[in-house]
């Protein structure tokens, strides 16, 4: 984990979504599914980003604008600088034998970096509109689905999946794949465990994401 001022590269439109690429300066990228804080300039508290690509010298962040920080952080340019924390959580293990990678809406965000890893295994992406569904751009040999037909229709048996996205698919998920990895969404202030603010209630028990997760095994 380490702390540093990063210079933005470009801001990039995906559909509704920004693609916000900064100089990686001597921050590791971490294990896919591990996620940075970020701190927009004039705002008190960072957000919490998993990281999209990791190109060499650059890290890339997919943002979905649904708040003041987020709008402010998609509304930096080129040569603007803003502070970076991690990479921190527990990310996605590596070591399975039969990879999917599912997607819902901007929970994709950590696929593009994760299967690069994995060697670009089979990928199921779930949007609720086309022009959300612009974002499987960054994922072109990705099987795209939009509502009303849902992700978790397409998912074969027998598959080790691996998964980002709303509250509602990855508890599907859960269901049809009770080994699946998922990576859980959750506001953190922090990021490192101290505030307790994104801690969250699975199967009757509370985990902080942000040390115990973001990523966790469905059972």
């Amino acid at each position: 984990m380490r702390r540093e001022r990063l210079s933005v590269v470009a801001t990039e439109s995906v559909g509704p979504y920004t693609l916000l690429r900064v100089a990686r300066g001597a921050l590791d990228p971490g294990r896919p599914g591990q996620f940075f804080m970020l701190e927009a300039p004039g705002r008190l508290l960072p957000r919490p980003m998993s990281l999209c690509f990791a190109p060499s010298g650059e890290l890339a962040f997919l943002i979905d604008a649904i708040g003041p920080g987020t709008r402010a952080l998609c509304a930096l340019d080129a040569g603007d600088s803003l502070s970076v924390l991690g990479p921190l959580g527990n990310g996605f293990d590596l070591d399975v034998e039969r990879p999917l990678l599912v997607g819902g809406g901007i929970g994709i965000a950590p696929l593009p970096y994760l299967s690069e890893a994995l060697g670009g295994p089979a990928a199921l992406l779930g949007f609720r509109s086309d022009w959300h569904a612009e974002a499987a751009a960054l994922m072109p040999w990705a099987e795209v689905c939009v509502e009303p037909r849902l992700v978790t229709q397409l998912i074969p048996e027998g598959m080790d999946v691996l998964a980002c996205g709303p509250e509602a698919m990855l508890e599907a998920v859960r269901r049809l794949a009770p080994q699946a990895q998922l990576a859980w969404e959750a506001p953190m202030a922090c990021g490192y465990g101290a505030c307790y603010g994104c801690a969250v209630e699975i199967d009757g028990e509370l985990k902080r994401l942000c040390v115990e997760g973001p990523v966790l095994r469905a059972a």
